[in-house]
């Protein structure tokens, strides 16, 4: 199975580097079986990486250590692969799908759209447009400022004298 015979060894950064690049071959074809070879190289690389950190000083590694491991952690990344197949097979459309908006609602969200509208119209027009650059271009203070020909404190204003605008509207509505 092993590509060369190695004694076991304590663990030092550059045998450890050696024998990940003469056993990852032999350990992913070991992966492939329960995992594929799509995530075979993941498999082995958390391999390493996991005994690394672990046991970096006090470790004897031996060839089947690694393909103990290995088994170990494929069988592990098999069994998560089938739980969560399992679970999006599971749940059904309705489970996730917002649910389908009742017509008093649609009338309500296009009164609302409607006063918002009139809202904006009323603004002075730089008003307005410092506004829609900010909220709708996700354009900041700066760039208004810099589009506008404006100083940034009156995007400020604009953008707040707009906001007012907009929450006047809301409090109408709820009266």
């Amino acid at each position: 199975m092993f590509s060369r015979r190695w004694p076991g060894v304590g663990i030092d950064r550059k045998k450890f580097e050696e024998i990940y690049a003469a056993e990852r071959g032999s350990l992913e074809r070991l992966a492939t079986r329960n995992v594929g070879p799509s995530d075979a190289p993941d498999v082995v690389h958390n391999v390493f990486a996991a005994i690394w950190e672990r046991a970096k000083d006090h470790l004897v590694l031996t060839p089947g250590y690694f393909v103990r491991a290995t088994q170990l952690m494929a069988i592990g990344h098999f069994r998560a692969d089938r739980r969560r197949a399992r679970l999006s097979h599971a749940i059904v459309e309705e489970q996730y799908a917002p649910p389908a908006p009742q017509p008093d609602r649609i009338a309500a969200a296009r009164q609302d759209l409607r006063q918002l509208q009139a809202a904006l119209d009323g603004l002075p027009q730089r008003t307005r447009m410092a506004f829609l650059l900010n909220r709708l271009h996700q354009c900041t203070y700066e760039e208004i400022a810099v589009a506008l020909a404006v100083s940034y404190s009156t995007v400020e204003r604009d953008i707040a004298r707009a906001l007012m605008a907009c929450k006047a509207t809301d409090s109408d509505g709820d009266a």
